[in-house]
């Protein structure tokens, strides 16, 4: 025995369980081109929505004679769409929390309990896996990638658009916040994914329900005339808000901290019922069938 009392069996089991399931995920993930498909989308995306929105600018400008000669007054529409850098920003996280969201969702769909149509890849009790280490890297490994790609898509439309628009009115401190807040939104309606997924073994069916709830729900909230505050639900829109108004957010920076904080819990919440439901479960490999 040596100086240091020795872990338990059980325990050191786990780690060993938790390490190589990480490992799986990472494979999984990267050696599939998932992860590199995902950069794509929301990076280009963070780009063309910039250059869309300059280009409307340009658009108006160039058509302002033909609509005055029909009488309408389109001059200041110029301005608008390509005067300030944050319009540009704030149409990139729109597409990042809209566009990137569908296609993270799609293809997490195999790592989202899709792989449980597999019998290679069910979770057999009779050789020792535990739910936890099936479960917990999961929660880390996409939730924290959608945040990433979501402040490099941020900083990359800014880049775009500090080149491309009249004035840049944005701060890095504004980038980096829309950025996060738009990656939490990411992260959340992941969780979800992860957890409805997990739990059912439907992963498109719970990719529907999620890719539904993250474009209805914050315009119903926005047409109710709900507050964007504490409400991690229309996190999209603080997002897109706080890239305009950083210097009034960071003033009442409690509150976006308190929505963040919110949301985060409700993904740990959701973990914890992952779990659960994930022990509860009574797997059957006997027979032809697969039934969970």
């Amino acid at each position: 025995m040596g100086f240091f009392p020795e872990r338990p069996r059980g325990r050191r089991k786990m780690d060993i369980q938790t390490r190589a399931c990480f490992r799986k995920e990472f494979l999984a993930f990267f050696r599939t081109k998932k992860f590199m498909i995902i950069s794509i989308v929301i990076l280009g995306w963070a780009i063309v929505g910039t250059l869309l929105i300059r280009s409307l600018g340009v658009f108006f400008d160039v058509l302002t004679p033909f609509y005055d000669d029909i009488g309408m007054d389109v001059s200041g529409m110029g301005d608008i769409f390509g005067s300030l850098a944050s319009t540009g920003v704030m149409s990139a996280i729109s597409d990042i929390t809209t566009v990137g969201l569908i296609v993270f969702l799609l293809l997490i769909n195999s790592f989202a309990g899709g792989e449980q149509k597999k019998r290679s890849i069910i979770i057999p009790s009779s050789s020792g896996l535990r739910s936890f280490g099936y479960i917990f890297p999961k929660f880390i490994i996409y939730p924290l990638t959608a945040l990433a790609l979501a402040i490099a898509g941020a900083f990359v439309s800014w880049g775009i658009s500090a080149l491309v628009f009249e004035k840049n009115d944005v701060s890095p401190e504004g980038v980096l916040l829309g950025g996060a807040l738009a990656g939490v939104c990411l992260m959340f309606y992941v969780c979800f994914h992860i957890a409805l997924g997990t739990s059912t073994g439907k992963a498109g069916m719970s990719a529907a329900i999620c890719i539904i709830a993250s474009q209805l729900l914050p315009n119903i909230f926005a047409l109710l005339g709900s507050e964007y505050i504490y409400n991690p639900f229309t996190l999209n829109i603080l997002a897109g808000s706080v890239v305009q108004e950083g210097a009034l957010f960071l003033v009442q920076a409690h509150e976006v901290i308190m929505t963040v904080l919110i949301a985060l819990a409700i993904m740990v919440i959701v973990f914890f019922i992952a779990l659960f439901v994930q022990n509860a479960k009574k797997i059957d490999n006997s027979g032809n069938e697969i039934r969970l």
